[in-house]
């Protein structure tokens, strides 16, 4: 509609300079000025279609560098994710290609990113600065306590699409997913048992080298994994 307007308004300018050209060439006989009055009026024309079609333009351009604006995401070529930020972007593809830049100096973990160290130094150093203001829990990580603050208000905002189980943390709904789709991701590479965590891939690997990392403080006997010393105790030593 803007460009019916812009049109309209043109045509009435050529229809009133028509006019006035044509009042001149009438008059060119009576009066020797009107050559000059002829000159002054095309000048005007000029200027005035000149200004408009600058204006015209200028708006253009600032509408297409807005929309060229409004839409200059980054986006991962990989899985379509969109990030407003380059930065965001680029420590976004480390999930992709498993680079992990930050390295714990004291037990040799990476993480992809600094935040993530960060967090993961306070399970060296003890620091917990996040307290829950119904129980006074402290806990490392804030996004841990939003999570424990759910313990609290009984909500379980994840819930599987085909048994309508529910759950308090997102990372639980994704282990039951693979529950159903009897996805087992971590495989032993000597009997080709798979599980669907790793951590019970890595106790399940203990079995083959005969490893016992847990030992009984009371009659030191050994045991492959933490629950397996807890029953031990429970039953010889309670």
């Amino acid at each position: 509609m803007a460009f019916i307007k812009e049109e309209s308004e043109d045509f009435r300018i050529e229809e009133v300079f028509s006019l006035k050209q044509e009042e001149t060439e009438e008059q060119t006989g009576q009066d020797p000025n009107a050559m000059e009055q002829t000159d002054q009026y095309e000048k005007l024309h000029d200027l005035i279609i000149g200004e408009k079609a600058t204006k015209t333009k200028t708006a253009s351009i600032r509408k297409r560098a807005q929309k060229t604006k409004s839409n200059n995401r980054f986006t991962c070529h990989h899985c379509g994710r969109s990030f407003r930020e380059k930065q965001n972007l680029q420590t976004h593809m480390r999930v992709h290609t498993g680079e992990r830049p930050f390295t714990c100096q004291q037990c040799g973990k990476n993480f992809t990113q600094q935040g993530s160290l960060k967090s993961h130094m306070r399970t060296h150093t003890g620091e917990k600065p996040f307290t829950c203001q119904q129980c006074g829990n402290s806990i490392t990580q804030k996004s841990h306590l939003q999570s424990h603050m759910i313990t609290h208000s009984g909500e379980k905002p994840f819930t599987c699409q085909q048994c309508g189980k529910s759950y308090i943390r997102k990372m639980r709904l994704n282990y039951h997913i693979k529950t159903h789709s009897a996805e087992k991701c971590c495989k032993c590479d000597q009997c080709g048992k798979s599980y669907i965590r790793k951590m019970r891939l890595n106790y399940h690997m203990k079995t083959h080298s005969a490893e016992k990392c847990c030992k009984c403080a009371q009659c030191e006997k050994s045991f492959r994994n933490k629950r397996s010393l807890n029953a031990h105790i429970k039953k010889q030593h309670t």
